[in-house]
């Protein structure tokens, strides 16, 4: 079948690298697919070389098609143009299948998840008139549609050498911990670092590129770390990356005894990964994200300190606690058991379009 997926680039890429891995995901089942994108330059640092069977093709080109895809998927409300709909809704018309329109959703713990998956909302006005549009919601639990997780992906990372890719950044063998970083602005990121520098171990910091580098450059001049003293021992070391591709961000998170994420995409690659891990939520303005958190460490089955430490880093709490990866390692390990006991959400997607056109007219 051919697929149609539309998505909006903002400015921390979270969107378009889930629509990208679902486009690639897709194409690797044997489905074809066109990627629609407002912004598709960032897909050559994040994904070279692209993907037999994926059209990436500019948003505003989509007003001048005249045949949709079978399956069209609405990427977390980005709101298709009024010409493409019209498209969709003139196969209808003709009397052929109408696509099956889907409305790709943000993940989340929350118990609404399980309520809203699949529900249908039926197009009452404007162009797509006549249309159903359905709801699809990621999620970790069963009765939501899964969580990401191309077929390729065990095996990828049983074959990963740890050793050859750190070589490969830049850096030495260290004898401490290797702990990896991906953030927006976290409150407790001063009290993090200060940590980090008074030991008991080395830490090897790896800072990806954009915003988490300029909080760390930020952090670094805070009250918690200013002063020549703070780092004198050097047991904190720094090191920035470039922007990685999906494929080298897979490889940090293995590489790395702990890891530091925030928004969708990451969150989905760190557990998989299977280390102890902490997530930072998008902040928003009215704290919705607060209850995102609580809702993800209740399903984790977070231990008290892992819940302690995740409110000091999202400022929920105004102390950030010590960090204790041995004892989160067990809450992950039991949780990505859990998960991988669950269809993926490709799978789970394919399987409701073709219920969904096997219904169709």
């Amino acid at each position: 079948m051919l697929w149609d997926i539309f998505c909006k680039v903002i400015d921390n890429h979270g969107d378009v690298g889930v629509c990208w891995r679902l486009a690639a995901d897709l194409a690797g089942r044997g489905q074809s697919v066109r990627l629609w994108l407002d912004d598709p330059s960032v897909l050559t640092w994040m994904a070279p070389g692209g993907q037999t069977d994926v059209q990436v093709l500019p948003w505003e080109d989509s007003g001048g098609v005249t045949a949709s895809g079978h399956v069209v998927i609405e990427a977390f409300g980005c709101e298709l143009g009024d010409r493409f709909v019209a498209t969709m809704a003139r196969s209808q018309g003709a009397a052929c299948r109408p696509p099956v329109w889907v409305n790709l959703e943000y993940l989340s713990a929350e118990t609404f998840v399980q309520r809203n998956h699949a529900l249908p909302s039926p197009v009452l006005q404007g162009p797509g008139a006549g249309l159903t549009k359905h709801f699809f919601y990621p999620g970790f639990t069963r009765g939501t549609g899964g969580l990401l997780r191309e077929p390729g992906l065990a095996s990828r990372q049983s074959c990963f050498d740890r050793q050859a890719w750190t070589q490969a950044q830049g850096l030495t063998p260290s004898a401490g911990r290797t702990v990896s970083l991906f953030c927006y602005e976290p409150s407790g990121l001063p009290a993090l670092l200060a940590g980090f520098a008074r030991g008991p171990q080395p830490t090897r910091l790896l800072v990806t590129a954009g915003r988490a580098r300029h909080a760390v450059e930020a952090a670094m001049g805070s009250q918690e770390t200013r002063g020549p003293g703070w780092n004198r021992s050097g047991l904190l070391t720094v090191h920035w990356l470039t922007l990685l591709s999906q494929n080298d961000f897979d490889h940090l998170l293995w590489a790395s005894d702990l890891n530091f994420v925030r928004g969708e995409d990451s969150l989905v690659r760190a557990l998989w990964a299977g280390q102890p891990l902490v997530w930072q939520p998008y902040p928003q303005h009215d704290n919705a994200h607060h209850a995102k958190l609580a809702a993800f460490l209740d399903w984790l089955q977070a231990p008290a300190s892992l819940r302690r430490f995740h409110r000091g880093w999202s400022g929920i709490e105004p102390a950030l606690p010590g960090i204790d990866p041995g004892g989160w390692s067990d809450c992950i390990a039991d949780a990505r058991t859990r998960l991988l006991a669950q269809d993926d959400l490709t799978t789970q997607l394919m399987r409701f379009v073709d219920h969904r056109i096997w219904e169709s007219p």
